[in-house]
């Protein structure tokens, strides 16, 4: 609202341009119609276009459609290239390390990573998790099966005959089985690197290094650009079998690092100035986007 606020007075000040930079992009998850839900962030789009803003600097967004629901330009950075650089110059013996992704929907980011630092790739299959399809939104429709009764507004007049109309009965909604828990791709003594956009809820990655560990992987890395750990995840991370996760400043952290120390954090404000400068001065944003894979 704030961000909204001050967009709108600098609108009605009649500034020329105005440039949100947002480097963490809230309700991006909520990018999909769940059910019978709402797609928030294409409120928030709405909502941004309506205060004034005319360009939009953020980064990682959690689906690169988003950028579909705006009415004018967004660049969305990548934070990829500072977590790589990390990987090669803190991680000792990164080349014994395999890129793994907790699950088979974040094959294509871990594949960008693995590709890149010429790495191997794991993924893990069947895990417990809580998926997108699966949330609940607090409605139970459509029912299983419905039958009608009584009037349905299809009778005929006296002196026609016709069948009974036959009640109306819809498919049972058969629930999804998860398969038993996976890893495709071998970890056996080696460096396991996870790698994400967001780190909120820490229990899908606490599982994960749980079944890694089991594999034989001797040491286990999170990577992820966007470090909300809300709630209690700095005490769960000190509590399980994760040596080291790293996140980027786009969202403040400095609490949970005072936590829990296996968190580290990586600089990007420099991709951010130098994107503020090359829109101010009118030059070509291509550059920032040189060595970005497709599915990156």
């Amino acid at each position: 609202m704030e961000l909204l606020i001050m967009a709108y007075a600098l609108k009605t000040s009649c500034a020329k341009n105005i440039i949100g930079v947002i480097p963490y992009f809230p309700y991006s998850k909520q990018c999909k119609m769940r059910k019978r839900g709402s797609i928030v962030s294409k409120l928030l789009a709405s909502m941004l276009a309506k205060a004034g803003l005319t360009h939009i600097i953020t980064m990682d967004l959690h689906q690169k459609e988003i950028q579909g629901f705006f009415s004018f330009p967004v660049d969305n950075l990548r934070a990829s290239p500072f977590l790589i650089q990390y990987i090669q110059e803190e991680i000792a013996d990164y080349r014994n390390a395999i890129i793994v992704a907790k699950s088979p929907s974040a094959a294509k980011r871990a594949q960008s990573y693995a590709e890149r630092l010429r790495l191997g790739l794991a993924v893990i299959h069947g895990e417990a998790q809580c998926s997108e399809s699966d949330m609940a939104d607090g409605r139970h429709s459509p029912p299983c099966v419905r039958n009608t009764t009584g009037h349905t507004g299809l009778e005929l007049p006296p002196g026609k005959q016709q069948a009974p109309f036959p009640g109306i009965e819809l498919p049972i909604m058969m629930a999804k089985e998860k398969p038993p828990i996976t890893v495709v791709g071998d970890v056996g003594g080696r460096i396991a690197i996870i790698v994400d956009d967001i780190i909120d809820d820490v229990g899908d990655f606490v599982a994960a290094a749980e079944i890694l560990k089991e594999r034989g992987a001797y040491k286990i890395y999170i990577m992820a650009t966007h470090g909300l750990l809300s709630a209690d995840a700095p005490r769960l991370i000190e509590e399980s079998a994760i040596d080291e996760v790293v996140v980027t400043n786009t969202v403040p952290h400095e609490v949970q690092k005072l936590q829990c120390p296996k968190i580290k954090t990586v600089d990007v404000s420099m991709i951010l100035a130098e994107a503020i400068r090359r829109i101010h001065n009118g030059e070509s944003m291509a550059y920032l986007f040189r060595n970005i894979t497709v599915d990156d």
